[in-house]
């Protein structure tokens, strides 16, 4: 397949993938116990694929190694102010409605709410796509492990959408709906990041650099507090090696995908 080609299935790999374990996760009394499992993997996954893979092939393809690293930092600072910008526009007081529901169902919180969860979802979906494209334009294994690591991290991350939109008044049908047409956002950014980013090479490391910073903070910020909540012996064994066969799948993937 063509480079488009593989852009365009990840893309859409990735987006219906992540929506539908997200609504089985939602929908299904059963699975909600296994969330936290779920999570202490994608942690795993992210910050396997930030660190074995996406920094250091960003490293191989600049000549300033510090302005990359100053990228990393400019980008984890950038998504903690537009998170913060969320939470102050949605949440206004210390126990607000999206607060509450996903610290009740999940033990950490993106502060959406309503429509407004659709609008940040569709630019975020559309920023993965741009990522998705920068990494397989850079190489194919790269590419590859990045839309694992996203998949891997918007699972959880859209259980917790789920089940706002469900709070808000959405039939469940209409939930996956949306949900669903939101994750088509990623294929439009994949395909105008493959457009563009064949002109503007000198983009990819700074690139590459966001992506791993955005990955960082959403394993930090978004997903490992919500760990603390179960601080039992047997709960942190169990995060713990979750979180390092996360690792271990991205480690995998790199020697088989270099082979």
């Amino acid at each position: 397949m063509s480079v488009l080609a593989w852009i365009i299935a990840a893309s859409i790999a990735g987006g219906v993938l992540s929506v539908l374990g997200a609504a089985v996760f939602a929908l299904n009394t059963r699975m909600q116990r296994h969330v936290g499992s779920m999570v202490s993997y994608a942690i795993g996954a992210l910050l396997g694929a930030v660190f074995l893979d996406i920094l250091p092939e960003a490293i191989k393809l600049t000549s300033n190694v510090a302005a990359l690293s100053g990228t990393v930092l400019f980008g984890i600072l950038l998504f903690f102010v537009l998170e913060k910008l969320v939470l102050w526009r949605h949440c206004h007081h210390e126990h607000c409605e999206a607060h509450e529901l996903l610290k009740a169902e999940h033990g950490h919180d993106h502060g959406r709410s309503g429509m407004m969860i659709m609008v940040g979802d569709t630019f975020h979906n559309f920023v993965d796509g741009v990522i998705i494209a920068a990494a397989f334009m850079t190489d194919m294994r790269l590419g590859m492990v990045t839309a694992l690591a996203i998949i891997a991290h918007e699972i959880p991350q859209e259980v917790g959408d789920f089940a706002i939109l469900l709070h808000s008044g959405y039939s469940k049908a209409k939930a996956l709906q949306l949900n669903l047409i939101s994750s088509f956002a990623s294929v439009a950014g994949g395909v105008l990041g493959y457009l563009t980013l064949h002109t503007m090479q000198s983009w990819i490391p700074s690139l590459l650099a966001l992506a791993a910073a955005s990955m960082i903070y959403v394993a930090v910020a978004d997903l490992i507090p919500g760990l603390h909540k179960r601080a039992q012996l047997r709960d942190t064994v169990q995060q713990a090696v979750l979180i390092m066969l996360g690792v271990a799948t991205v480690g995998i993937m790199m020697v088989l995908m270099a082979e």
